[in-house]
């Protein structure tokens, strides 16, 4: 018996109540990219780690810079209660999205995590909004 197989697969139901679970809690870097250049973007997509020269330096497409830390409910105000909100960090090693997430979920607003963050966003070789290949998409 291998490792792959020592603990049984669980059943289908289970299965897909556990992936839906977490779709409703993630996106990936790759829906995002589509969204914002097919100007099909429902979201409000925050960036939501570092100081302001580094958000300047780098950042995704349309994203806005608030620091997990300044998450509360009076910036978020300025939003209907019904925004979803896409949040992402520096990429799997940072948990400034985690954080975000869990203070927007404690507001009572909905939020998803970029998985892989601006890490997986390089990875896949998507533009930065700082690079000049970005005004063409």
């Amino acid at each position: 018996m291998s490792y792959v197989t020592e603990f049984p697969a669980a059943d289908p139901q289970e299965s897909v109540a556990h992936f839906l679970r977490r779709l409703s809690v993630e996106t990936d870097c790759a829906d995002v990219h589509h969204a914002i250049t097919q100007q099909e973007q429902d979201f409000v997509l925050l960036h939501v780690v570092g100081q302001p020269e580094q958000f300047a330096r780098r950042h995704l497409p349309g994203a806005i810079h608030l620091p997990w830390s300044a998450i509360n409910a009076e910036t978020m105000a300025q939003w209907p209660e019904s925004t979803l909100f896409v949040v992402y960090c520096a990429g799997p090693h940072c948990n400034g999205a985690d954080r975000a997430a869990l203070k927007l979920s404690r507001l009572g607003l909905p939020v998803k995590i970029m998985i892989g963050g601006i890490t997986g966003w390089e990875d896949e070789h998507f533009a930065f909004a700082s690079d000049e290949r970005s005004q063409d998409e």
